[in-house]
């Protein structure tokens, strides 16, 4: 697509068909990245072995730090990026996407060798047990010591491509590399390995996919460099003090924000495995399940983003906030239907991973109670993706602070020890209804100070 075309979809276009138009290709490799993502479960979980799927279940939340490390500098880079485009500074938002790119491949390389130093205390931290922790480090080693660097890199330049307007092409590079893992995952762990490796199967089929996804983005950074910012460069250029102050604000807000699910994550195993190692792996099944309707609220948030900080540092305020309310539109629909498909064959779901009677039990209750929250944490991600469109790192790195710190974690704890597994299952929504309230509180109070005269929405 030509640049003029760009401008258009992010000027002109009917807000709706633009939202779509940037939406529907990132949900879709946002599906195909939980799908992969979900493979390597589905295929542990034909093993009939709890242990295995506990095992990957736990190094997910060390897999979602690299996450953390892609937002920092994708979600960082990409916004500022954007809005430099709006304000007409080419030049300044070139030197934002070189720098993004460099400094996420370092920041990964110093993450992976961590993580390699630092294994069995990390995984002991975790909730991993005597049963556990063998297949753990299988997992770990392929999937973010050796895989760490692509899967960084892969997010960062999939943020940027859809920054810059290239959602399809963003959207193809991450769902390359979820079906070669869906393809690869049953040649390494049930063909090419013997029995008893099939996590490291896993392990090694998420890790080749990954570094393929980077190799195609590579390729299309190339080809789109003579029309928009993009390009590698040999090294990153310097970035002036504002630019880095604005990225930095963005970043690690973001970063944080998915460092502290991570921590949610992290004191969801530990109290689950204190229950058993079966109720370990129904809650590691569930948070992979789970996903599917956040995952598509994401893609949507994520197409929000750069609509949103375009027009933001444009001026076009009205535009700005039409792009959140239809987002808004469409995340909440998409989160009522899922909760009613969940209530209603969540016992089925279950059974298509584990065979495991007790754990298929467990693993539908679970999945009933915690689907309730998903309209709540779709309001929770939306608001805090506004946030970062428009340049308010602190309000972006305070909601999931309040949600995750002041909220979440306080009621994992306290309704664990009242209740069990059940308080444990059932803290998401009471968090998230109370973490929507505050931030509708914040909205109010940002909006007031971007636009004194509210901008009236055109749906």
């Amino acid at each position: 697509m030509a640049a003029k075309d760009k401008t258009a979809l992010f000027e002109r276009e009917a807000v709706p068909k633009a939202l779509l138009k940037m939406a529907v290709p990132t949900i879709i490799s946002q599906l195909i990245t939980l799908i992969y993502n979900m493979a390597d479960t589905w295929f542990i979980g034909r093993t009939n072995n709890p242990y295995m799927v506990a095992a990957s279940s736990l190094v997910l939340t060390v897999f979602l730090m690299v996450g953390a490390i892609s937002n920092l500098f994708g979600v960082g880079g990409g916004s500022l990026m954007v809005r430099l485009l709006g304000r007409r500074d080419p030049e300044e938002a070139r030197r934002a996407a070189a720098w993004s790119l460099y400094a996420g491949a370092l920041a990964a390389v110093a993450f992976s060798l961590v993580c390699l130093a630092f294994m069995d205390p990390l995984l002991r931290l975790l909730g991993a047990s005597d049963n556990t922790i063998g297949y753990a480090r299988q997992y770990l080693v392929f999937v973010v010591v050796v895989g760490g660097v692509a899967s960084v890199l892969s997010g960062v330049m999939s943020f940027m491509l859809r920054s810059a307007g290239y959602a399809r092409q963003a959207a193809f590079g991450l769902g390359l590399g979820g079906v070669l893992n869906i393809a690869l995952d049953p040649l390494f762990m049930f063909i090419l390995l013997p029995d008893g490796l099939q996590v490291m199967g896993a392990g090694l089929a998420t890790m080749l996919s990954n570094f393929i996804s980077v190799g195609y983005f590579a390729i299309v950074y190339r080809r789109v460099s003579a029309e928009s910012v993009l390009e590698i460069p040999r090294r990153p250029k310097r970035l002036r003090p504002d630019s880095l102050r604005s990225l930095v604000g963005i970043g690690v807000p973001a970063a944080l924000s998915v460092f502290l699910f991570d921590l949610t994550n992290i004191v969801i195993n530990r109290l689950s495995a204190s229950h058993g190692d079966i109720e370990l792996a129904a809650i590691g099944i569930v948070q992979k399940v789970e996903r599917l309707p956040l995952n598509t609220g994401i893609g949507i948030c994520l197409a929000m983003i750069p609509l949103v900080g375009y027009n933001y540092a444009s001026g076009d305020l009205r535009r700005m906030k039409s792009f959140f309310n239809w987002s808004r539109v469409f995340g909440l629909a998409v989160s009522a239907v899922s909760v009613l498909l969940y209530q209603l064959f969540a016992g089925q779901i279950m059974r298509a991973f584990i065979g495991d009677a007790e754990t298929v039990r467990l693993g539908t209750a679970f999945l009933r109670a915690r689907s309730v929250a998903t309209p709540f944490m779709f309001l929770s991600f939306n608001m805090v993706n506004f946030m970062q469109a428009v340049d308010r790192g602190r309000e972006s790195f305070w909601l999931p602070a309040i949600r995750q710190l002041a909220l979440n974690i306080p009621l994992l704890v306290i309704l664990n020890a009242l209740f069990g597994m059940t308080g444990i299952v059932w803290t998401q929504v009471t968090a998230d209804i109370l973490n929507v309230a505050v931030s509708y509180i914040v909205y109010h109070r940002v909006m007031r100070q971007i636009a004194p005269e509210p901008a009236s929405p055109h749906l």
